[in-house]
C-alpha cells in the first residue's frame, strides 16, 4: 500500500503521519508531498526517514491513496492529476466538497456510499464532522427540522499563523497576525472570509455540509462561527429542533450507543466536554444536553472535538481505512 501525503510539512499533514503510525495502517511505502521550498527535507515515520517529494514525482510514483491537505488551489490542480494516475485522493480542502460529482464522507455515518469508481474523496470541514457525528443517529429517530449552531474555534483551525500569532501576543513579541485583530484575550466572530449574504465561508459550509452529508435539504441550519484563543479543539453551542418529541433518556442512550461519539454529561460532578480534554483524542464529546423549554420538541447540547484530528486528519484516514476494508483501493 503506497501511500502519499500531501502537505506532509504541515499543521494536519504532520497529524496525519501521526495517526497513520498509530492506527497501523497498512502503509508500505510512505510518499511525503510538500512545496518546493520543502522538497529534499526528510520526515520521520515509524523509525525511517522519508524525502520529502514534489507533486509530480509523487504523481508519477502512483500511489495507491493520497491523503491532501495542502489547500484548495492546490487540490483542484493536483487531485484531478493524481486520479488519472489511478490513485485514490481523499482530500482535506474545500476544494470539492460541495461538488455534486463528489461524495462527502463521515464514516460511521454514510461510508457505504464509497465506490471504487470514487477517485477524489472530499473530507468534510472540520466544524461540520463533529456536528453531523452527533446530529445524524438523532435525525434518524426524531427527524431534524431546524439547527441553530454557534461554533467556538480553535486558533489551529488558522495553522501555524494562528498559533504563533498566539503565541507572540502572549510573549509580547510583534509579529505576523493570522488575523485582523489580536487574538489573546478575545474572540472574533470572524472564521474564514465572508461571503455575499454577510455569512462567513465557515459558516456557509456548516449548512451545506449538514445537509449533504446527512442527505436531506429540508434541513434548516443557521451559524455563527467565531475564532477563541484556545489549542485543543472546536466548540459548538447547538440548538436542534426536532420534528417528533423524544424522551431525554432515550436521546442520551442513543448518542451513548453512537460510534465514535462519547457522552460527558454529569452536572452533579461538573462533567460536559471541553477542548483542554478533547485535545489528542478522536471521539466527538457531548455534554449540557438538555430541553429546551422555550420551544416545542427542541434541544441543546455543547459539542466537542479535537479539530486536527476527528476534524481533520483522523477522519481523512478512516476513511481510507474503509476503502481498504471494503476493498475499494
Amino acid at each position: 500500500m503506497k501511500v502519499a501525503v500531501v502537505g506532509a510539512t504541515g499543521m494536519v499533514g504532520e497529524v496525519m503521519l501521526q495517526i497513520l503510525a498509530e492506527r497501523n495502517f497498512p502503509v508500505t511505502e510512505l510518499i511525503p508531498v510538500a512545496s518546493e521550498k520543502s522538497v529534499g527535507k526528510e520526515i520521520e515515520f515509524k523509525g525511517a526517514k522519508y524525502k520529502v517529494v514534489s507533486m509530480q514525482t509523487a504523481v508519477d510514483m502512483k500511489a495507491d491513496i493520497a491523503l491532501f491537505s495542502a489547500g484548495g488551489e492546490t487540490s483542484l490542480e493536483w487531485a484531478p492529476k493524481f486520479a488519472a494516475a489511478g490513485t485514490t485522493v481523499i482530500d482535506n480542502s474545500s476544494a470539492w466538497r460541495m461538488d455534486h460529482s463528489k461524495k462527502l464522507v463521515v464514516p460511521e455515518i454514510n461510508g457505504s456510499i464509497l465506490t471504487k469508481e470514487d477517485k477524489i474523496i472530499p473530507n468534510a470541514n472540520c466544524s461540520t464532522i463533529q456536528l453531523v457525528m452527533v446530529l445524524a443517529p438523532l435525525h434518524k429517530k426524531y427527524k431534524i427540522k431546524r439547527v441553530i449552531v454557534s461554533t467556538y474555534q480553535s486558533i489551529t483551525g488558522t495553522g501555524v499563523k494562528g498559533v504563533q500569532q498566539l503565541e507572540n501576543e502572549y510573549a509580547g513579541i510583534q509579529g505576523e497576525m493570522a488575523y485582523n485583530y489580536p487574538i489573546h484575550r478575545n474572540a472574533i466572530p470572524q472564521c474564514d472570509s465572508f461571503e455575499e449574504n454577510g455569512y462567513t465561508k465557515e459558516e456557509m459550509k456548516l449548512v451545506r455540509e449538514t445537509q449533504k452529508i446527512l442527505d436531506d435539504k429540508t434541513i434548516a441550519v443557521t451559524a455563527t462561527a467565531v475564532r477563541v484563543p484556545i489549542v485543543g479543539g472546536h466548540s459548538e453551542a447547538v440548538n436542534v429542533e426536532f420534528e417528533n418529541d423524544y424522551n431525554i433518556s432515550e436521546l442520551r442512550e442513543i448518542l451513548s450507543k453512537t460510534p465514535g461519539v462519547v457522552v460527558q454529561d454529569n452536572i452533579d460532578t461538573f462533567t460536559y466536554p471541553m477542548p483542554l480534554y478533547a485535545q489528542g483524542k478522536d471521539a466527538v464529546f457531548v455534554g449540557r444536553i438538555r430541553r429546551d423549554e422555550s420551544r416545542p420538541n427542541a434541544l441543546n447540547m455543547w459539542i466537542v472535538a479535537d479539530n486536527l484530528r476527528k476534524g481533520a486528519a483522523t477522519n481523512t484516514i478512516q476513511i481510507a481505512e474503509y476503502l481498504v476494508e471494503h476493498n475499494l483501493v
